[in-house]
């Protein structure tokens, strides 16, 4: 019994080593790729761009307000004057990511993953950083500025950033 388990393994790895699987991706239609501007200044304003990708942008003037954006990514990205006001970001992704001079009140960035990002002028009155991760020097840079309440959480921005 046992002789016949493992030779239906190896006879197993044989064929998938000689016949691999093809990988499938996500559909292009949630990936959102440009080195371009071909995304800035637009209004995105109240979408639902749930599991969108944005990746190596350099968006200026664009408008996310209300977006619901949960689960995308900004990868490699600039998001400069960028209006983020109230949208729900929860499971997204910003790795990589220029916030400069962005309106990020009154945003829901519950369990996000925000590595290696960093956050110039930024507004971020109200936002919701709930078990989101950040780098430290990110988070102590934010907390000197938290303030305010989530209106759709209601979560305090100093407690959900865990400012001391």
């Amino acid at each position: 019994m046992k002789y016949q388990q493992v030779l239906v393994g190896l006879v197993l790895a044989i064929v998938l080593f000689l016949f691999p699987l093809s990988a499938e991706g996500v559909g292009s239609s949630s990936i959102r790729r440009s080195t371009d501007d071909a995304f800035s200044g637009k209004d995105f304003s109240g979408q639902s761009l749930i599991g969108a990708e944005y990746i190596h942008l350099k968006l200026k003037n664009t408008n996310f307000s209300n977006a619901d954006l949960r689960g995308g990514v900004f990868n490699n990205s600039i998001l400069q004057r960028v209006n983020l006001h109230g949208v729900d970001f929860t499971d997204g992704v910003a790795y990589l990511v220029v916030f400069e001079d962005a309106d990020l009140s009154d945003a829901i960035f519950t369990d996000a993953m925000m590595l290696r990002s960093t956050f110039d002028d930024v507004d971020i009155t109200g936002a919701d950083f709930s078990n989101a991760v950040l780098d430290r020097l990110a988070v102590k840079k934010l907390c000197d500025k938290a303030s305010g309440v989530n209106s759709k959480t209601g979560v305090s921005t100093p407690v959900s950033l865990g400012c001391q």
